[in-house]
């Protein structure tokens, strides 16, 4: 098949469990069972801005949410996929890749692949994806995300150092996503460019380090451990110059961008980084306050709401902002 001038998205779901948590109901349930550990009223929300979180439905994998959404962008692009990625910081299980459950499930006989890098993961699948179908080896990919990081809460603390490393995990949300990828004979539209860097000496300072070979079998580690100052610290290094960067060597403004869509995981850290980047009220989505953070999810989340806004039209020309642990940034540029 001959390479296409451009890979397009041409399907779009998400799916948000109806099951919501507030962070008040999760402050008290914190106190209900660690009566003997002194915790601030109010602090999970003062520091993060979130308000409400989705739980998954009793009995759901990650492999469900991602399909629930599958299910939504496949009904806006009807059509045979070539390849499943199955793009995620959740997993249903080590063995075998979730593709295979997402693509059983789902009904779908293809070639599938899981890509895994953290937040980021969904980026990073949009430009594999992209290599694949620029090259001619696909012409239909589906993205699929599903994101339970809940299950990885920890609710039992041992004291105030215990409570601030797993305080990000109290924000987490469960969710899906999932994105139809299509080769184009149109010129200038899709994805016109891709940037992704990693400053990977900061993979320490936050982790989930169940099921690895680092520390098998230990109960301890199936929870969040965050260094949240740490954290912050390693994105604030990354600084503005990669995004800036692409604007110029692609001869852009923020003027020629309808949205810019960023990976969220407090409310109060983003003025600061649209004040440094320079980007517009107007052209962004906040998702975290009501929707917490809800991993890879929270790109194509933002996505679909501004298309609801009617934010997004043909022509329009979007900027992905993905920020992952590890540390890695991912940066995707598509015109709609």
């Amino acid at each position: 098949m001959p390479s296409p001038v451009s890979t397009r998205v041409v399907g779009l779901g998400v799916h948000l469990p109806e099951h919501v948590r507030t962070t008040a109901e999760t402050e008290a349930e914190l106190r209900r069972r660690n009566r003997g550990v002194r915790l601030p009223t109010g602090l999970i929300r003062r520091m993060t801005g979130v308000e409400t979180v989705h739980l998954r439905p009793d009995g759901w994998d990650a492999s469900d949410l991602a399909v629930a959404a599958a299910r939504e962008a496949l009904a806006e692009s009807p059509g045979d996929v070539d390849l499943v990625l199955f793009a995620s910081a959740s997993q249903d299980l080590v063995e075998p890749a979730t593709s295979h459950i997402v693509a059983a499930k789902l009904g779908v006989d293809a070639p599938v692949m899981d890509v895994k890098n953290a937040c980021n993961s969904v980026v990073n699948a949009m430009q594999v994806a992209d290599a694949f179908i620029r090259t001619g080896q696909y012409r239909r990919v589906l993205i699929a995300s599903g994101e339970a990081p809940t299950v990885a809460v920890r609710w039992d603390v041992d004291g105030h150092e215990r409570f601030l490393r797993s305080f990000p995990g109290y924000t987490m949300s469960d969710g899906g996503a999932a994105l139809v990828l299509e080769a184009s004979d149109v010129p200038d539209v899709g994805i016109r460019s891709t940037r992704f860097l990693a400053v990977s000496r900061h993979w320490d300072v936050g982790t989930l380090p169940g099921g690895g070979t680092m520390r098998p079998r230990d109960v301890d580690a199936e929870y969040f451990d965050m260094d949240g100052h740490g954290l912050q610290q390693a994105f604030l290094e990354l600084g503005p110059e990669p995004v800036l960067g692409l604007l110029r060597d692609r001869g852009l403004t923020w003027d020629d961008f309808d949205l810019v869509a960023i990976h969220q995981v407090a409310l109060p850290y983003l003025p600061p980084i649209f004040e440094r980047l320079g980007v517009p009220d107007d052209r962004t989505v906040i998702t975290v306050r009501d929707h917490g953070n809800l991993a890879s999810v929270t790109l194509p989340l933002q996505l679909k709401l501004a298309r609801e806004r009617r934010m997004l039209h043909e022509g329009s020309r979007v900027l992905l902002i993905g920020l992952a642990g590890g540390i890695s940034l991912g940066l995707v540029e598509v015109v709609w």
